[in-house]
């Protein structure tokens, strides 16, 4: 039985109020309409340049490490809040999410190398793989909300039009995944902030056509890269709204980020297995 944590306040609060800044969506859950504009459309080329930028500002040359809560909200159930943390090698695609909270979930997390997902969990000490589409600690967040953005890479892009989103001016993509590669959605509706290409919107897709996610970028975080030496753009607050489920919603929050070095065994099932002895 999964035990319930307090949420952090400000994770109580982020739930219902947006700050005031630049990067920042007001009230999100309550946007207007989306707003079409009349725009000529870009060229292919163009397309495929903005998701290499938006893939590129998220990307470390180095290693990643953050905290992150993660609330689960699920219609006639109480609400659940997990604390993990995650650690990524951008370089070498690999992935590792370790959850700490409730002690129930500690020890348990997923490791993905050589682009193959596998979850350990130590109360039975047993790995087994998962798929892109698994619901990781059974919230509504998957994989790819944690990781490196690849969306260059894994899709090809349509442009939709230029569209207003509350305040803000955005490009509306829509991508079709690439053959060969395995995603969580065939098919993403993309809304790209016009003033920072920060992601603001998006909506996933079976391949049936029906909607499954919508998901809200409403903070996004800058942070200098020793390794890249550049600057790193990562979500502060990630929403994500069941569409299937109605009323299911998950809020992941990036408690702290950190783009130093990490040691190799993190990124091993060795290293996993050690941290539930």
């Amino acid at each position: 039985m999964k035990m319930q944590m307090k949420m952090p306040s400000r994770l109580a609060l982020l739930a219902w109020l947006a700050v005031g800044t630049a990067g920042t969506l007001a009230a999100l859950p309550f946007l207007p309409g989306i707003i079409p504009v009349a725009h000529a459309a870009p060229a292919a080329a163009e397309l495929v340049k903005m998701l290499q930028i938006v893939d590129d500002r998220q990307r470390n040359s180095g290693d990643y490490k953050s905290l992150v809560y993660i609330e689960q909200k699920e219609r006639d159930k109480s609400d659940l809040v997990y604390q993990a943390v995650v650690y990524r090698r951008d370089e070498t695609d690999k992935l590792v999410i370790m959850f700490l909270k409730p002690q129930s979930e500690a020890g348990k997390g997923y490791l993905r190398v050589d682009k193959n997902l596998f979850m350990y969990d130590p109360s039975v000490g047993r790995w087994e793989r998962r798929t892109e589409r698994e619901r990781i600690g059974g919230t509504d967040s998957q994989r790819a909300d944690f990781d490196e953005s690849r969306l260059a890479e894994e899709y090809t892009p349509v442009y939709v039009g230029e569209e207003t989103l509350g305040k803000y001016k955005v490009n509306h993509l829509k991508l079709t995944a690439n053959t060969g590669f395995d995603v969580s959605y065939p098919v993403v509706d993309l809304w790209l902030d016009q003033a920072t290409t920060n992601v603001l919107k998006r909506q996933d897709y079976a391949l049936s056509g029906r909607l499954m996610r919508t998901t809200y970028y409403p903070e996004w975080n800058k942070q200098f890269s020793p390794s890249k030496k550049a600057d790193v753009y990562t979500p502060k607050e990630i929403r994500i709204f069941d569409e299937v489920e109605k009323g299911n919603t998950t809020t992941i929050v990036m408690q702290s980020v950190d783009l130093n070095s990490l040691d190799d065994s993190i990124f091993t099932k060795a290293w996993l297995e050690s941290k539930s002895r």
